[in-house]
């Protein structure tokens, strides 16, 4: 049997991350996953502004930002009309990317074991890990991390609480411009013209050479609009949203269409000795809300740099331990505000109600005014400062 301190399950980005940093921290621990490299995903991740501080907790900013593609400027269109040409520091990177990278910081004092997680056996002292193979790995805690894999979680008498069933779908696919090398814009957020279209926004931004394109919807997945935007895309693209068009130019949909609708779930029963849940094992989040990537990194950083070192200082690894994290102020405002944006953005996308009308006007209208506003002062700037120093006007 193989003893250590930390056994973790999952080699996803939370599984990754933790092994990395425990390793890092000269903390003794196993890596299990059934990929020796996390396999191609049709995921990607935009790493924006606010995040790059809790990346930075992490230890791995660096390697991972060098892997991305940079953007400065983004900009947001409605009706066929660009409201706004926000600058802003953003990096997006494919998942697989992503999650290959932050492999490559986890040292060598930290084993990977190839395999597939058949059973856990947990107690206040030591807990048990058998593999499929049969083989054993006993440790003092397990970081269960293996996503929307719910079957370990059942065999251990848990249950995914599901409070918001298909709560939205993403659509990845690449876009070529057609009869021109690139696009005008370098970054392009296009919302809704329309309640009925059921649709958040449409995202697209470039990831090496390649412009990716998201789409958030809220529908039923049995809805057969699926199955004709899996087969005609670029038509049924420029159908939900007639205007976008003026922007983008004729497109063709590179690769394949990939579909992925969202359950919002909270597992219930996980405060147990010896075992602790991160990212998708312990709730889900709404990608069309943005905040996947703050909440896995908020949950392994508070795991990883505040209480794995105080629960290793002592004897024992009860369930009074393992409260604290599920506690911890930072991981529930970060889960809370998470489960709020999720709401927030399907109301404001599909609620008719005067309120969420009216909402969804003064955003828009919001929007112009800040674009408005900051290109007037940009063309102000040069004359107002004969040096070129725009300080004085303001920041972006």
């Amino acid at each position: 049997m193989r003893r250590t301190d930390i056994a973790i399950a999952g080699g996803g980005l939370a599984g990754s991350t933790a092994a990395a940093m425990l390793g890092r921290a000269g903390i003794n621990a196993v890596l299990i996953d059934n990929h020796d490299v996390y396999p191609p995903d049709f995921r990607s991740e935009k790493i924006v502004d606010s995040q790059i501080p809790i990346l930075h907790r992490t230890g791995l900013a660096d390697a991972v930002l060098a892997q991305a593609t940079p953007e400065q400027e983004v900009w947001i269109a409605r009706f066929g009309h660009v409201v706004e040409r926000r600058r802003h520091s953003q990096h997006n990177i494919l998942y697989d990317t992503l999650v290959n990278t932050v492999r490559s910081l986890i040292p060598s004092s930290t084993e990977f074991i190839h395999g597939k997680v058949a059973a856990i056996t947990t107690g206040s002292d030591r807990q048990t890990i058998i593999l499929s193979n049969g083989e054993e790995i006993s440790s003092r805690l397990i970081i269960l991390a293996n996503g929307l894999n719910t079957g370990l979680r059942a065999n251990l008498g848990m249950r995914s609480e599901i409070v918001s069933p298909c709560h939205s779908i993403s659509i990845g696919l690449d876009l070529e411009p057609l009869g021109r090398a690139s696009f005008e814009f370098p970054s392009l957020t296009y919302y809704s013209e329309a309640v009925g279209d059921r649709i958040a926004y449409l995202t697209l931004f470039p990831i090496g050479s390649t412009m990716r394109a998201n789409l958030f919807v809220y529908r039923g997945m049995q809805d057969p609009w699926f199955r004709s935007f899996r087969q005609a895309p670029r038509d049924n693209l420029f159908a939900a949203l007639p205007a976008l068009h003026r922007l983008t130019g004729d497109v063709a949909a590179a690769g394949p269409v990939k579909v992925r609708p969202v359950d919002l779930y909270v597992t219930e029963g996980h405060r147990r000795a010896g075992l602790v849940l991160v990212g998708d094992a312990f709730s889900t989040s709404c990608p069309a809300a943005g905040t996947g990537v703050d909440k896995v990194l908020t949950d392994v950083e508070r795991l990883c740099n505040v209480h794995i070192p105080r629960w290793l200082a002592s004897p024992g690894m009860g369930e009074e331990k393992i409260a604290a994290f599920y506690d911890d102020p930072v991981k529930r405002l970060c889960d809370d505000w998470s489960t709020a944006q999720a709401y927030f953005m399907r109301s404001l996308t599909i609620d008719s109600s005067i309120a969420w009308r009216t909402r969804r006007w003064g955003r828009f209208f919001g929007q112009l005014g800040v674009g408005t506003f900051r290109e007037v002062r940009d063309r102000l700037a040069p004359r107002s400062s004969p040096r070129g120093d725009t300080a004085a006007v303001g920041g972006g």
